[in-house]
Protein backbone atom coordinates (compact mmCIF):
# COMPACT_ATOMS: atom_id res chain seq x y z
CA UNK A 1 0.00 0.00 0.00
CA UNK A 2 2.94 2.34 0.72
CA UNK A 3 4.33 1.30 -2.41
CA UNK A 4 1.51 2.43 -4.33
CA UNK A 5 1.24 5.37 -2.64
CA UNK A 6 4.84 6.43 -3.40
CA UNK A 7 4.36 5.80 -7.19
CA UNK A 8 1.10 8.02 -7.28
CA UNK A 9 3.06 10.88 -5.37
CA UNK A 10 6.03 10.78 -8.12
CA UNK A 11 3.67 10.71 -10.81
CA UNK A 12 1.59 13.65 -9.55
CA UNK A 13 5.23 15.33 -8.85
CA UNK A 14 6.46 14.38 -12.29
CA UNK A 15 3.16 15.76 -13.90
CA UNK A 16 3.53 19.12 -12.09
CA UNK A 17 7.27 19.27 -12.88
CA UNK A 18 6.00 18.56 -16.66
CA UNK A 19 3.36 21.02 -16.90
CA UNK A 20 5.86 23.93 -14.98
CA UNK A 21 8.25 22.77 -17.82
CA UNK A 22 5.46 23.21 -20.23
CA UNK A 23 4.50 26.29 -19.00
CA UNK A 24 7.87 27.77 -19.29
CA UNK A 25 8.90 26.39 -22.45
CA UNK A 26 5.67 28.55 -23.82
CA UNK A 27 6.38 31.89 -21.90
CA UNK A 28 10.16 31.27 -23.47
CA UNK A 29 9.12 31.44 -26.79
CA UNK A 30 6.07 33.85 -26.50
CA UNK A 31 8.67 36.37 -25.51
CA UNK A 32 10.75 35.63 -28.15
CA UNK A 33 7.76 36.21 -30.48
CA UNK A 34 7.26 39.27 -28.23
CA UNK A 35 10.72 40.33 -28.85
CA UNK A 36 10.56 39.62 -32.73
CA UNK A 37 7.61 41.68 -33.02
CA UNK A 38 9.13 44.51 -31.15
CA UNK A 39 12.15 44.45 -33.41
CA UNK A 40 9.89 44.33 -36.54
CA UNK A 41 7.44 47.58 -35.12
CA UNK A 42 10.47 49.11 -33.46
CA UNK A 43 9.09 49.08 -30.49
CA UNK A 44 10.55 50.71 -27.41
CA UNK A 45 9.26 51.35 -23.85
CA UNK A 46 9.73 53.97 -21.59
CA UNK A 47 10.42 51.24 -18.64
CA UNK A 48 10.04 47.66 -17.40
CA UNK A 49 7.33 48.42 -16.36
CA UNK A 50 5.50 49.65 -19.44
CA UNK A 51 7.37 46.73 -21.16
CA UNK A 52 5.49 43.63 -18.99
CA UNK A 53 2.11 45.54 -19.49
CA UNK A 54 2.24 45.97 -22.88
CA UNK A 55 3.46 42.23 -22.98
CA UNK A 56 0.70 41.13 -21.35
CA UNK A 57 -1.80 43.04 -23.89
CA UNK A 58 0.12 41.27 -26.68
CA UNK A 59 0.10 37.96 -25.03
CA UNK A 60 -3.37 38.00 -24.57
CA UNK A 61 -3.62 39.63 -28.31
CA UNK A 62 -2.08 36.23 -29.58
CA UNK A 63 -4.08 34.51 -27.94
CA UNK A 64 -7.27 35.87 -29.13
CA UNK A 65 -5.84 36.23 -33.04
CA UNK A 66 -5.00 31.92 -32.69
CA UNK A 67 -8.63 30.86 -31.19
CA UNK A 68 -10.21 33.05 -33.38
CA UNK A 69 -7.86 31.30 -36.40
CA UNK A 70 -7.72 27.82 -35.45
CA UNK A 71 -11.56 27.95 -35.51
CA UNK A 72 -12.21 29.27 -38.67
CA UNK A 73 -15.56 29.95 -39.06
CA UNK A 74 -14.94 33.29 -40.71
CA UNK A 75 -13.61 33.85 -44.56
CA UNK A 76 -10.57 35.57 -42.99
CA UNK A 77 -7.51 35.99 -40.50
CA UNK A 78 -6.25 37.63 -37.95
CA UNK A 79 -2.85 38.78 -37.42
CA UNK A 80 -0.21 40.35 -34.95
CA UNK A 81 0.27 43.54 -36.69
CA UNK A 82 1.02 46.92 -35.18
CA UNK A 83 -2.04 46.96 -33.05
CA UNK A 84 -0.87 44.41 -30.90
CA UNK A 85 0.22 45.62 -27.77
CA UNK A 86 -2.55 48.46 -27.65
CA UNK A 87 -5.91 48.22 -26.80
CA UNK A 88 -9.12 49.21 -28.86
CA UNK A 89 -9.34 52.00 -27.28
CA UNK A 90 -6.39 52.88 -27.70
CA UNK A 91 -6.29 52.50 -31.59
CA UNK A 92 -9.61 54.08 -32.04
CA UNK A 93 -8.35 57.45 -29.64
CA UNK A 94 -5.09 57.83 -32.17
CA UNK A 95 -5.37 55.68 -35.54
CA UNK A 96 -8.95 56.73 -36.61
CA UNK A 97 -10.49 59.57 -37.25
CA UNK A 98 -13.78 59.88 -38.80
CA UNK A 99 -16.25 62.55 -36.70
CA UNK A 100 -18.80 64.03 -38.56
CA UNK A 101 -20.64 66.70 -37.39
CA UNK A 102 -23.88 66.05 -34.86
CA UNK A 103 -26.05 67.56 -37.64
CA UNK A 104 -25.58 66.98 -41.73
CA UNK A 105 -27.03 68.25 -44.87
CA UNK A 106 -27.33 65.57 -47.75
CA UNK A 107 -27.65 68.44 -50.07
CA UNK A 108 -25.33 67.91 -52.91
CA UNK A 109 -22.53 70.57 -53.62
CA UNK A 110 -22.01 69.04 -57.18
CA UNK A 111 -21.92 72.11 -60.13
CA UNK A 112 -24.38 70.61 -62.39
CA UNK A 113 -25.54 67.62 -60.42
CA UNK A 114 -28.31 68.22 -58.49
CA UNK A 115 -28.37 64.44 -56.76
CA UNK A 116 -27.18 61.32 -57.49
CA UNK A 117 -24.85 61.20 -60.48
CA UNK A 118 -24.76 57.57 -61.06
CA UNK A 119 -28.42 57.30 -60.26
CA UNK A 120 -29.45 55.98 -63.72
CA UNK A 121 -27.02 53.29 -64.61
CA UNK A 122 -28.63 49.88 -64.57
CA UNK A 123 -27.17 46.45 -63.71
CA UNK A 124 -25.63 45.93 -67.85
CA UNK A 125 -23.83 49.43 -67.01
CA UNK A 126 -21.74 47.86 -64.35
CA UNK A 127 -19.74 45.84 -64.92
CA UNK A 128 -18.64 42.49 -62.26
CA UNK A 129 -15.58 43.59 -60.82
CA UNK A 130 -13.63 46.90 -60.51
CA UNK A 131 -10.14 47.63 -59.18
CA UNK A 132 -9.43 51.30 -59.72
CA UNK A 133 -5.42 50.03 -59.15
CA UNK A 134 -5.22 48.39 -62.33
CA UNK A 135 -6.38 51.59 -63.93
CA UNK A 136 -3.84 53.45 -62.28
CA UNK A 137 -5.91 55.76 -60.44
CA UNK A 138 -4.61 54.33 -56.96
CA UNK A 139 -1.50 56.17 -55.16
CA UNK A 140 0.62 53.57 -52.84
CA UNK A 141 -0.56 53.22 -49.32
CA UNK A 142 0.23 55.81 -46.87
CA UNK A 143 0.10 56.11 -43.29
CA UNK A 144 -1.63 58.06 -41.08
CA UNK A 145 0.81 57.27 -37.62
CA UNK A 146 -0.82 58.21 -34.46
CA UNK A 147 -2.61 61.29 -36.13
CA UNK A 148 -6.72 60.79 -36.43
CA UNK A 149 -7.00 62.22 -40.22
CA UNK A 150 -8.31 59.25 -41.62
CA UNK A 151 -10.62 61.57 -42.86
CA UNK A 152 -7.94 63.65 -45.18
CA UNK A 153 -6.64 60.23 -46.14
CA UNK A 154 -9.69 58.98 -47.83
CA UNK A 155 -10.69 62.73 -49.03
CA UNK A 156 -7.42 62.58 -50.66
CA UNK A 157 -7.82 59.13 -52.04
CA UNK A 158 -11.21 59.27 -53.92
CA UNK A 159 -9.84 62.52 -55.15
CA UNK A 160 -6.68 61.12 -56.39
CA UNK A 161 -8.95 58.84 -57.89
CA UNK A 162 -11.01 61.18 -60.53
CA UNK A 163 -8.38 62.95 -61.22
CA UNK A 164 -6.65 60.22 -62.94
CA UNK A 165 -9.89 58.88 -64.82
CA UNK A 166 -10.58 62.56 -65.95
CA UNK A 167 -6.92 63.70 -67.19
CA UNK A 168 -4.99 60.52 -67.00
CA UNK A 169 -2.51 62.15 -64.66
CA UNK A 170 -1.49 60.39 -60.80
CA UNK A 171 -0.49 62.77 -58.64
CA UNK A 172 -0.19 61.92 -55.07
CA UNK A 173 -2.01 65.24 -53.11
CA UNK A 174 -1.37 66.39 -49.88
CA UNK A 175 -3.09 65.19 -46.68
CA UNK A 176 -1.71 67.60 -44.53
CA UNK A 177 -2.96 70.24 -46.41
CA UNK A 178 -6.07 69.42 -45.66
CA UNK A 179 -5.10 68.54 -41.95
CA UNK A 180 -3.63 72.50 -41.52
CA UNK A 181 -5.86 74.03 -43.70
CA UNK A 182 -9.56 72.01 -44.03
CA UNK A 183 -10.20 73.57 -40.09
CA UNK A 184 -13.51 75.33 -40.54
CA UNK A 185 -16.46 73.89 -39.06
CA UNK A 186 -16.19 70.17 -37.90
CA UNK A 187 -12.37 69.52 -39.54
CA UNK A 188 -10.22 69.20 -36.31
CA UNK A 189 -6.63 68.49 -37.64
CA UNK A 190 -5.62 64.78 -35.97
CA UNK A 191 -8.12 64.78 -34.02
CA UNK A 192 -11.27 63.92 -36.61
CA UNK A 193 -12.95 65.74 -39.26
CA UNK A 194 -15.45 63.99 -42.19
CA UNK A 195 -14.58 64.16 -45.90
CA UNK A 196 -17.70 66.47 -47.25
CA UNK A 197 -16.40 69.13 -45.41
CA UNK A 198 -12.52 68.16 -46.75
CA UNK A 199 -14.27 68.22 -50.13
CA UNK A 200 -16.04 72.34 -49.61
CA UNK A 201 -12.35 73.30 -48.56
CA UNK A 202 -10.77 71.95 -51.64
CA UNK A 203 -13.51 73.91 -53.98
CA UNK A 204 -13.26 76.88 -52.29
CA UNK A 205 -9.59 76.95 -52.35
CA UNK A 206 -9.23 76.57 -55.75
CA UNK A 207 -7.61 73.24 -55.48
CA UNK A 208 -5.09 70.95 -53.38
CA UNK A 209 -1.23 70.61 -53.85
CA UNK A 210 1.04 67.26 -53.85
CA UNK A 211 1.99 65.40 -51.52
CA UNK A 212 5.45 66.49 -52.48
CA UNK A 213 5.01 70.05 -52.46
CA UNK A 214 3.20 69.73 -49.03
CA UNK A 215 4.08 66.98 -47.06
CA UNK A 216 2.53 64.45 -44.25
CA UNK A 217 4.21 65.35 -41.06
CA UNK A 218 1.36 63.52 -38.82
CA UNK A 219 0.86 66.43 -36.87
CA UNK A 220 -1.68 69.68 -36.78
CA UNK A 221 0.30 72.40 -34.77
CA UNK A 222 1.84 74.52 -37.41
CA UNK A 223 -0.89 76.04 -39.30
CA UNK A 224 -2.05 76.59 -42.76
CA UNK A 225 0.70 76.75 -45.20
CA UNK A 226 -1.01 76.57 -48.35
CA UNK A 227 -1.08 80.22 -50.12
CA UNK A 228 -1.88 80.89 -53.20
CA UNK A 229 -3.31 79.27 -56.38
CA UNK A 230 0.23 78.15 -57.84
CA UNK A 231 0.81 75.55 -55.41
CA UNK A 232 -2.61 73.63 -56.60
CA UNK A 233 -2.25 70.39 -58.57
CA UNK A 234 -5.56 68.87 -58.64
CA UNK A 235 -8.87 71.24 -58.39
CA UNK A 236 -12.53 69.87 -58.37
CA UNK A 237 -15.70 71.24 -59.12
CA UNK A 238 -17.99 69.40 -56.24
CA UNK A 239 -18.91 66.64 -54.34
CA UNK A 240 -22.39 64.64 -53.99
CA UNK A 241 -23.53 62.44 -50.81
CA UNK A 242 -24.65 58.61 -52.46
CA UNK A 243 -28.32 57.27 -50.97
CA UNK A 244 -28.07 56.47 -47.44
CA UNK A 245 -27.71 52.74 -46.81
CA UNK A 246 -27.88 51.23 -50.04
CA UNK A 247 -24.77 48.85 -51.63
CA UNK A 248 -26.77 49.19 -54.62
CA UNK A 249 -25.78 52.72 -55.09
CA UNK A 250 -22.57 52.64 -53.71
CA UNK A 251 -21.54 50.14 -56.64
CA UNK A 252 -22.58 52.35 -58.90
CA UNK A 253 -20.65 54.70 -58.26
CA UNK A 254 -17.38 52.75 -57.21
CA UNK A 255 -18.03 51.59 -61.01
CA UNK A 256 -17.33 54.94 -62.21
CA UNK A 257 -14.68 56.03 -59.35
CA UNK A 258 -13.28 55.55 -55.86
CA UNK A 259 -15.54 56.63 -53.57
CA UNK A 260 -14.95 57.81 -49.66
CA UNK A 261 -16.83 55.73 -47.28
CA UNK A 262 -17.21 56.18 -43.05
CA UNK A 263 -16.42 52.49 -41.57
CA UNK A 264 -16.98 51.00 -37.76
CA UNK A 265 -12.98 50.14 -36.72
CA UNK A 266 -14.05 46.82 -33.81
CA UNK A 267 -11.05 44.15 -32.65
CA UNK A 268 -11.25 42.49 -35.87
CA UNK A 269 -11.20 45.23 -37.85
CA UNK A 270 -7.92 46.63 -35.94
CA UNK A 271 -6.23 43.01 -36.30
CA UNK A 272 -7.20 41.53 -39.24
CA UNK A 273 -4.60 40.15 -41.59
CA UNK A 274 -6.52 38.77 -44.76
CA UNK A 275 -9.21 37.03 -46.50
CA UNK A 276 -13.37 38.24 -47.00
CA UNK A 277 -14.06 40.61 -43.34
CA UNK A 278 -17.56 39.76 -42.58
CA UNK A 279 -17.59 42.40 -39.30
CA UNK A 280 -19.26 40.39 -37.05
CA UNK A 281 -17.96 41.90 -34.29
CA UNK A 282 -18.99 45.12 -34.89
CA UNK A 283 -21.96 47.28 -33.53
CA UNK A 284 -23.17 50.38 -35.35
CA UNK A 285 -20.81 52.83 -34.72
CA UNK A 286 -18.61 54.47 -37.42
CA UNK A 287 -15.39 56.05 -36.64
CA UNK A 288 -13.29 55.79 -39.04
CA UNK A 289 -13.02 56.04 -42.71
CA UNK A 290 -11.38 54.40 -45.97
CA UNK A 291 -11.81 54.80 -49.83
CA UNK A 292 -13.97 52.20 -51.67
CA UNK A 293 -11.29 51.58 -54.76
CA UNK A 294 -13.05 48.25 -56.09
CA UNK A 295 -15.38 45.39 -55.82
CA UNK A 296 -15.02 41.62 -56.83
CA UNK A 297 -15.76 38.26 -55.82
CA UNK A 298 -13.53 35.32 -54.71
CA UNK A 299 -12.93 31.90 -56.40
CA UNK A 300 -15.41 30.61 -53.83
CA UNK A 301 -18.29 33.00 -54.88
CA UNK A 302 -17.95 35.54 -51.92
CA UNK A 303 -18.94 38.87 -53.04
CA UNK A 304 -16.77 41.83 -51.62
CA UNK A 305 -15.85 45.62 -51.54
CA UNK A 306 -11.79 46.53 -51.96
CA UNK A 307 -11.37 49.02 -49.85
CA UNK A 308 -7.82 51.45 -49.32
CA UNK A 309 -6.91 52.09 -45.29
CA UNK A 310 -4.20 54.50 -44.01
CA UNK A 311 -2.13 52.21 -41.78
CA UNK A 312 0.25 51.21 -44.06
CA UNK A 313 1.34 48.43 -45.99
CA UNK A 314 1.97 45.86 -43.31
CA UNK A 315 -1.92 46.08 -42.18
CA UNK A 316 -4.04 43.71 -43.81
CA UNK A 317 -3.48 42.61 -47.27
CA UNK A 318 -0.47 45.00 -48.86
CA UNK A 319 -2.58 47.94 -46.65
CA UNK A 320 -5.77 47.05 -48.19
CA UNK A 321 -9.19 45.28 -47.18
CA UNK A 322 -11.53 43.00 -48.81
CA UNK A 323 -15.54 43.43 -47.14
CA UNK A 324 -18.34 41.25 -47.51
CA UNK A 325 -20.62 42.64 -50.13
CA UNK A 326 -23.83 43.06 -50.33
CA UNK A 327 -24.56 41.57 -46.08
CA UNK A 328 -27.94 41.31 -44.78
CA UNK A 329 -27.43 44.60 -43.65
CA UNK A 330 -28.61 47.90 -45.12
CA UNK A 331 -26.05 49.87 -43.84
CA UNK A 332 -23.41 47.08 -44.93
CA UNK A 333 -21.04 45.74 -43.05
CA UNK A 334 -19.98 48.07 -40.12
CA UNK A 335 -21.78 50.49 -41.75
CA UNK A 336 -19.81 51.38 -45.07
CA UNK A 337 -22.83 52.32 -46.64
CA UNK A 338 -24.58 55.07 -43.99
CA UNK A 339 -22.32 57.65 -45.10
CA UNK A 340 -20.30 58.01 -48.34
CA UNK A 341 -19.12 60.13 -50.85
CA UNK A 342 -17.31 61.24 -53.84
CA UNK A 343 -15.86 64.52 -55.59
CA UNK A 344 -16.64 65.65 -59.02
CA UNK A 345 -15.08 66.90 -62.13
CA UNK A 346 -16.45 69.07 -64.65
CA UNK A 347 -14.60 69.52 -67.66
CA UNK A 348 -16.92 71.86 -69.61
CA UNK A 349 -15.28 74.60 -69.00
CA UNK A 350 -10.98 74.26 -69.26
CA UNK A 351 -10.99 77.48 -66.32
CA UNK A 352 -12.83 74.42 -63.99
CA UNK A 353 -9.90 71.88 -63.83
CA UNK A 354 -6.43 71.54 -64.24
CA UNK A 355 -3.80 69.14 -63.24
CA UNK A 356 -0.29 70.28 -62.79
CA UNK A 357 2.57 67.31 -63.54
CA UNK A 358 4.96 70.07 -61.44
Amino acid sequence: MNFAIAVLVLLILGTLASQAKSRTYYKSGLINTYEQWMRQYDRNYADNAEKERRFNIFKNTMNYVDKFNNEGKQPYKLGLNRFADLTSEEVLRNFTGYKPPPFRSFSSASTGHNSFLYRNLTANDVPASVDWRNQGAVTDVRTQFQCGCCWAFATVAAVEGIAKIKTGNLVPLSVQQLIDCSTSQWNHGCHGGYMENAYAYIIQNGGITSDASYPYLDRDDLGCRATGNGLNNVRITGYEHLPRNSEEALLKAVSGQPVSVCIEVSQHFQMYRSGVFTGEDCRGMTNHAVTIVGYGTTEDGIKYWLAKNSWGRDWGENGYMRILRQSQSPQGVCGLATFSSYPTISTTSNDKYYCNRD
